[in-house]
C-alpha cells in the first residue's frame, strides 16, 4: 500500500474542498495517485474540475519584449530561490541582459543562449547572492500581430498572435489568457485524450446511473460542450466585456487568434512540503 502522507492529503483537500477522511480514502484506493484520486472522486460526486496543483518549487519572474512592428514577442521566466531575490536588482539587472540577448537573437533554445558570457554572469550571480539562479524557458511568438501582457507583480504573463486586427486587441486577449487560463484556443484544438478522460468522468457519474445509453450520450455531449466552451479561448466570456466572447471581440476588431502562450513563475514544479510538527507526530506514533 502506498505511504500517504499529511502533504498529500493537505494538497488533495485544498484542490477539491472535500472533508479529510474522504480525500485520504480517495488517496488509499487510488495508490497515493492524486490525477487519479480526483477523476475517482469526480466519478463518484458529480465535482467539477479540482483546481491545479499549486505547489512550486521556484519564485522568480516573467520578463517580456515586443517587437516594434509587434511581428514576434518574447517572454522568459528565470527562477530564484526567494521572492527577496526576485527582487534584487542585481537579479533583475541580469534577467534584462537575457531578455535582450534573447529577443536580438531570437533565440528560444535556452542551452544555446546561455553559453559563454551569460552563463558566466550567472555563476557569477549566485556567487554573489548566494542563491541558485535558473534561466528556465523561452517562449518565442510570431504572426501578423503580435503582443503581450505581464501582470504588475512580474510573476504571470501572455504573448498572443493574431490574424489580422490590432495591437490593441492582441494585448486584451493576452491579458484574458493571464486571467482565466483557458486550455487551448478553440474547441476543436482540445487534445482527444482529454476529451475522453472528461466523457469517462462524465459517464460515471451518479445521475446517470440507470439511465438509457442514447439519454447518456445525449446528457454527456451537452457537457462536453459545455466543458469545451469553458476552456476554449474564443469561447469564453471576455474579461473586460462578459457579455461578448473573446472570438467575437477578435472578430470586431477584424482578426482571428492564431495561437497564444501563458508562462507563470514555477509553473509545473513542484517541491516536497515538509510538516515538521506533523514528521514528529508521526515518529513519535512508530
Amino acid at each position: 500500500m502506498a505511504n500517504i502522507s499529511a502533504a498529500m492529503v493537505k494538497e488533495l483537500r485544498e484542490r477539491t474542498g472535500l472533508g479529510m477522511m474522504e480525500c485520504k480514502k480517495a488517496l488509499v484506493e487510488a495508490e497515493g495517485d492524486i490525477e487519479k484520486a480526483i477523476d475517482d472522486l469526480r466519478k463518484a460526486s458529480g465535482m467539477k474540475a479540482a483546481k491545479k496543483a499549486g505547489r512550486t518549487a521556484a519564485d522568480g519572474v516573467v520578463a517580456i519584449k515586443v517587437a516594434d512592428d509587434n511581428s514576434y514577442a518574447l517572454a522568459l521566466e528565470v527562477n530564484s530561490e526567494t521572492d527577496f531575490v526576485a527582487r534584487d536588482e542585481n537579479f533583475l539587472g541580469f534577467v534584462n541582459t537575457v531578455l535582450e540577448k534573447a529577443f536580438a537573437d531570437k533565440q528560444s533554445d535556452v542551452a544555446a543562449l546561455m553559453e559563454g558570457e551569460l552563463e558566466s554572469a550567472r555563476e557569477a550571480l549566485v556567487q554573489k547572492i548566494g542563491e541558485n539562479i535558473s534561466v528556465r524557458r523561452i517562449m518565442l511568438v510570431e504572426g501578423d500581430v503580435v503582443d503581450a501582457y505581464v501582470h504588475s507583480n512580474n510573476r504571470l504573463a501572455a504573448l498572443v498572435a493574431l490574424k489580422g486586427g490590432n495591437a490593441e486587441a492582441a494585448r486584451d486577449v493576452a491579458m484574458h489568457v493571464t486571467a482565466v487560463n483557458p486550455r487551448v484556443a478553440r474547441p476543436e484544438d482540445m487534445p482527444e485524450e482529454e476529451l475522453q478522460r472528461e466523457k469517462e468522468i462524465i459517464m460515471a457519474q451518479p445521475d446517470m446511473e440507470g439511465k438509457p445509453d442514447e439519454i447518456k450520450e445525449k446528457m454527456a455531449g451537452g457537457r462536453i460542450k459545455k466543458f469545451l466552451a469553458e476552456n476554449s479561448l474564443v469561447e469564453q466570456p471576455f474579461v473586460k466585456n462578459p457579455d461578448q466572447t473573446v472570438g467575437q471581440m477578435v472578430k470586431d476588431a477584424g482578426a482571428e487568434v492564431v495561437s497564444f502562450v501563458r508562462v507563470a513563475v514555477g509553473e509545473g514544479i513542484e517541491v516536497e512540503e515538509k510538516d515538521f510538527a506533523a514528521e514528529v507526530a508521526e515518529q513519535l506514533k512508530g
